[in-house]
């Protein structure tokens, strides 16, 4: 313990991230204390990455039940498939009560103070919270700020939770309305689209960029429209702009073209999910008592031990971690970072490596990627100056995918030509996120394709994509 302190670590967010790090920190025998003003999980727990899996789980059941031809295939023949809406909703709901319930436990059976209500640097090691009681002030020897994000709602848009709303929103599933406008092709779009879809929805995907799923590798973004969106009921704008969208019955969507702004449509919709990314929720952190400007989008100024800056220079025994850092807004990243933290606290001192934290969209079937889309690849090539191969296999060559009659995708592996150094991974296909693992684990060792392809998979699985990747890369050289 800390002479002088509190508490030797006092950390403001128990998202996944917060949670993390309040528990790796106990583990390394630091006295911990844990704020959160709303509910404990955070962002992902609650209103993220959890109960949107649920609703696709469900969603995906009925999708793959009601495929006549693929079950016929199999040999399987069913009746009539229905569902609930309310029992889906309910089970995504019962999911987060049970991992938010069980994350509370975790850290009172550790023996981690918890603290509810609004907390805030009050100055140097010093943190004011906002409880029920009044406001109670706290000392730690380091502070880790983890207040995550929130849905970003661009100008010009009216959200009344009820017919134009965010994913907030959307993962109660409180309707299903039979024509939803979704603005935003990314992550949470995209997996949306995938819920509505099969739960009988009609969808318009609204994108401000010229192609749809911009920030995927091109090859992927190409195979993801035919596989996810051209075979459904979805109907696609790019280039386009929602300039205003008004609430009601129904929703006003004004779409304005991306370069002259001139209003080019107007659609009227049941109800419109607005899927344009998050932004940090650094409001009212208390920054301003040690000297600390946020970004111009809120973002909090780091380096790359994550420590706080102000005017450039960190600020001692002050740190942040998570979406509000803007690094990678991903829940097992913010985890990555508090473990890091607190390793470098502890003396022992461990950064981030980006590069190698896999993302997946969880869509049926599911996209995921690690490293470096190939145009980004190319471009630290001409830096670098070294030059970029890619090889790509296909799930239609795979023994197991062919067996359970989901040979749609395909992967696709973007290496260094001169030393095989594997720079990204892209796959489309079957457990792809499940997949993505191995390719992460081979990023963060380094690892060349020349080694790769000696790797032993166990056959038949779905991991021999890889391997076949793997193969066809030093085939080509």
């Amino acid at each position: 313990m800390s002479v002088g302190f509190d508490y030797d670590l006092a950390i403001i967010g128990a998202g996944v991230g917060g949670h993390g790090a309040a528990i790796h920190a106990k583990s390394c025998g630091l006295k911990v204390a844990i704020v959160e003003a709303a509910e404990m999980g955070g962002t992902c727990i609650n209103r993220g990455c959890i109960p949107s899996k649920a609703l696709l789980a469900a969603a995906g059941r009925v999708r793959e039940l009601r495929d006549e031809h693929h079950l016929k295939n199999l040999g399987i023949q069913l009746g009539e498939v229905s569902f609930e809406r309310s029992a889906i909703a309910d089970h995504a709901n019962n999911i987060v009560s049970k991992i938010r319930a069980d994350m509370t436990n975790s850290l009172k059976r550790l023996g981690i103070d918890v603290f509810q209500g609004w907390g805030r640097v009050a100055g140097k090691q010093k943190i004011s919270i906002d409880t029920d009681n009044g406001e109670k002030t706290i000392t730690a020897r380091d502070i880790i700020l983890a207040p995550g994000s929130v849905p970003w709602v661009p100008n010009g848009v009216e959200v009344d939770g009820k017919t134009v709303f965010t994913s907030d929103a959307a993962i109660k599933l409180e309707s299903l309305p039979q024509w939803i406008a979704i603005i935003g092709s990314g992550y949470i779009g995209l997996e949306f689209a995938d819920i509505y879809t099969a739960l009988g929805s009609e969808i318009t995907m609204i994108e401000a960029l010229d192609q749809l799923m911009p920030t995927f590798d091109p090859d992927i973004a190409k195979q993801a429209q035919r596989v996810l969106i051209a075979p459904r009921d979805i109907e696609t704008r790019t280039g386009v702009l929602a300039a205003k969208v008004t609430p009601g019955s129904p929703v006003r969507i004004e779409l304005a073209d991306m370069k002259t702004k001139e209003v080019v449509e107007v659609l009227e919709v049941d109800a419109c999910l607005v899927a344009t990314g998050r932004i940090p929720a650094t409001k009212d952190l208390g920054l301003e008592k040690v000297g600390v400007e946020t970004d111009r989008r809120g973002f909090i100024p780091v380096n790359d031990d994550l420590q706080i800056l102000a005017s450039g220079e960190p600020v001692s025994n002050l740190w942040a971690i998570g979406d509000a850092t803007g690094k990678m807004m991903l829940a097992h990243a913010a985890s990555a970072q508090g473990i890091a933290v607190v390793e470098t606290i502890c003396g022992r001192h461990r950064q981030v490596d980006y590069r190698s934290i896999p993302a997946a969209a969880f869509t049926h079937p599911e996209i995921s990627f690690v490293g470096l889309t190939q145009p980004a690849a190319e471009e630290l090539g001409k830096t670098e100056g070294f030059k970029v191969a890619v090889a790509r296999s296909y799930f239609k060559g795979n023994s197991k995918a062919i067996a359970e009659g989901e040979t749609e995708g395909l992967a696709k592996v973007i290496y260094r030509e001169d030393t095989g150094e594997l720079l990204g991974v892209h796959i489309l296909g079957i457990h792809a996120a499940d997949l993505i693992q191995e390719a992460a684990n081979a990023m963060a060792k380094r690892e060349s394709v020349h080694d790769l392809a000696f790797f032993v998979h166990t056959h038949p699985t779905l991991s021999e994509v890889l391997d076949e990747a793997y193969k066809r890369a030093i085939a080509n050289h």
